[in-house]
């Protein structure tokens, strides 16, 4: 790698009783502080973050996550303001003071049914257990980690700033931080910094999709089914004919809208007409306006079903998410720095599981050097696609760029047990304290170039407009704290 004048070398991260290969920095010596935290703390964050994954909890469940977290902030003193937004696991801890301010994401929950031991092979730790099959396990604690070096930092400069790291439930379809946006714990925040783990090293332009979680809950009468089945009405029934319409209109919805349900209750014996079902939906469209049209009419259906069934339905708006607004000019920077620390290096026993879990994919050995590389800036396309998150309501009211850092296997599949089974381990640390080295570059330059900072204020100024109002797609409802709860 490169020399470059005014360089930053990192530190050799021990492992047990191999080594990462040693890394050099560009960019300003004013970060070194920050570095060489980080550099020197690998044993710290391996241990917290593999703590986080063998207990993995659910959305709004997350009690010991949240708590590591806010625990070691507090003892790298951060002040903590807890159970923020109504969300007993969410807060912010704060450092510093004045101007500028610079905020990070912290998520920390899990995924149902991902259970995996650190193998290359399905072996579930816990039958039907969670597992963190989208790495979340290594992204708050990347996020954390960035914050306590930058609070480093601040101290050694005695420079003005204020850090904010947002520790956010239920990312994985509870909406946790919709309504820390709706609460404006982001106003005074002049830039945001957001990471996610993955299978490769880029910074992310695609906006995503826009995404409404609706619950239809039918009403009817139970019977019994082969004595008097006409005394009964056939809740289940009423979500068969919604979800039938439904894949009606499939056709007629703009190929990037997506549609997708479940039906999570159906009854409870054949011979017993349901009184009670509820089917799940996920909607979906780059554009919010096509989004809102399709909830309506999806609604509209859901009546019919009803009607047409001789029962009665309640809609339930679960969560809601806007697409992201990636800003360009923040976006920028963060490539340069995450092409300044590289991707991940493997050692002999990394390299070893990853070749086996590749082989589980399906896909060839050689993509496995995407892991150690940076893929260039890609281009920001009129209209995203693929998955939502709630980190899209944050983007629209606050400047906001995120990338994502190998802590996977290259090629393997989100939310899968190959995630699980690969980012519990240093390879997923290694991927998280690169995170935390783009984060610190990149917070190191706002807080000290004001024309930068600026110029990324002005973009987002310009790109969401003077006649924008924030209004969230899941309206005034509390926080479904008991969603992932089973009922």
């Amino acid at each position: 790698m490169k020399k470059i004048v005014g360089l930053l070398l990192f530190a050799t991260l021990m492992v047990g009783n191999s080594a990462e290969a040693k890394k050099n920095v560009k960019g300003s010596q004013k970060a070194k502080v920050a570095i060489d935290y980080l550099n020197s703390n690998f044993a710290t964050y391996d241990k917290l973050q593999k703590t986080i994954w063998a207990n993995p909890e659910l959305g709004f469940l997350e009690e010991n996550s949240s708590g590591l977290l806010k625990q070691h902030l507090r003892e790298n003193g951060f002040t903590i303001e807890e159970g923020v937004a109504g969300m007993p696991t969410a807060f912010v801890a704060t450092y510093g003071s004045g101007q500028p301010v610079i905020g990070f994401l912290a998520e920390f929950d899990a995924l149902p049914g991902l259970s995996q031991d650190t193998v290359p092979y399905r072996k579930p730790l816990k039958e039907n257990g969670s597992g963190h099959g989208c790495g979340h396990n290594t992204l708050g604690v990347a996020s954390t980690a960035a914050a306590v070096s930058l609070s480093k930092w601040l101290a050694e400069n005695k420079q003005s700033g204020t850090i904010k790291i947002y520790g956010s439930p239920a990312e994985e379809g509870g909406a946790g931080k919709v309504y820390l946006v709706r609460e404006g714990l982001f106003e005074g925040v002049d830039a945001v910094l957001d990471w996610h783990p993955s299978s490769t090293n880029a910074v992310s332009t695609n906006g995503g999709t826009a995404m409404v979680m609706v619950d239809y809950k039918f009403y009817g009468k139970p019977a019994h089914a082969a004595g008097n089945p006409w005394k009964g009405r056939s809740a289940l029934d009423a979500v068969e004919a919604l979800d039938y319409m439904v894949n009606l209109l499939r056709e007629h919805v703009p190929t990037s809208s997506r549609i997708h349900y479940v039906i999570p209750d159906g009854g409870f014996a054949p011979n017993v007409v349901p009184e009670y079902a509820r089917v799940s939906y996920y909607i979906r469209s780059p554009k919010r306006d096509i989004l809102n049209t399709l909830t309506e009419w999806i609604d509209s259906a859901a009546v019919g079903a009803a009607k047409g069934t001789q029962t009665r339905v309640e809609k339930e708006i679960v969560a809601g998410t806007y697409e992201r607004l990636h800003n360009k000019t923040l976006s920028k920077v963060i490539q340069k720095n995450l092409e300044t620390v590289g991707g991940v290096i493997y050692d002999e026993r990394e390299r070893k599981l990853v070749e086996e879990v590749i082989r589980t994919t399906g896909n060839p050995d050689s993509i496995i050097a995407q892991a150690s590389k940076v893929r260039p800036l890609a281009e920001f396309p009129k209209e995203g696609s693929g998955g939502s998150s709630d980190v899209g309501d944050v983007s629209w009211v606050v400047p906001l760029a995120s990338f994502g850092a190998a802590t996977f296997a290259p090629g393997s599949a989100g939310h899968s047990w190959q995630n699980v089974a690969v980012d519990g381990t240093t390879i997923g640390t290694k991927g998280l304290l690169n995170a935390s080295r783009v984060f610190a570059l990149t917070a190191v330059e706002l807080l000290t170039d004001a024309k930068l900072l600026n110029a990324v204020k002005e973009e987002f100024k310009q790109t969401v407009g003077p006649d924008f109002k924030y209004v969230p797609l899941l309206g005034d409802r509390k926080p479904a704290l008991d969603y992932r709860v089973s009922k």
